[in-house]
């Protein structure tokens, strides 16, 4: 059972589903209800809304360093295109418990260099052309590929072409939600 949690301060939330930005006020109860991929999805009397990592003191978390690279190990090749697949598998739907990787929402990612600097192109979907919480969704890919050093951008373009459906789900992904 998930314990009730009084916000510490005012923090910023993105809304689930509408992806709108919303203020939640020092003293809002909460209950934690998925911390997936360094966000936090809480329930407030008003609805579901998504709390950023940089906000966790205010649920009573000790911020974490998400990044975990040396910037001297800068990767390259493989390797890199490797860093990056696992920085997407910790980005999540705030509804769904399984990353986008597993979901079978990151449709390709490309490195290539711009003037001189690397520069990471990845194209995903969502689950339903609907869904407000794209931008968001796709800001976190962004960021966490930005973690890795030697990234000078990472644009995240979100596409409708191939249409996303549940046999797009890895095994590890069919494993999370009970579809095995």
């Amino acid at each position: 059972m998930h314990s009730e949690i009084e916000l510490t301060r005012e923090v910023e939330a993105i809304q689930i589903p509408s992806g709108d930005t919303v203020v939640l006020p020092a003293g809002t109860k909460v209950i934690i209800t998925q911390s997936l991929g360094g966000s936090y999805t809480v329930a407030t009397e008003h609805g579901l809304a998504r709390i950023s990592a940089k906000n966790a003191d205010a649920l009573g978390i000790e911020k974490q360093d998400g990044s975990g690279a040396n910037l001297a190990d800068v990767l390259s090749g493989p390797e890199l295109e490797s860093a990056i697949w696992e920085q997407l598998k910790g980005v999540f739907d705030p509804e769904i418990p399984v990353n986008i990787v597993d979901l079978g929402l990151v449709y390709g990612c490309e490195v290539t260099e711009e003037d001189g600097e690397k520069v990471v192109d990845v194209k995903m979907t969502l689950t339903a052309p609907g869904c407000g919480m794209g931008p968001t969704i796709a800001a976190d890919a962004q960021g966490k590929i930005m973690q890795l050093p030697g990234i000078a951008n990472a644009r995240v373009e979100l596409v409708w072409e191939p249409a996303w459906n549940q046999a797009m789900i890895s095994e590890v992904g069919r494993m999370q939600l009970g579809m095995v």
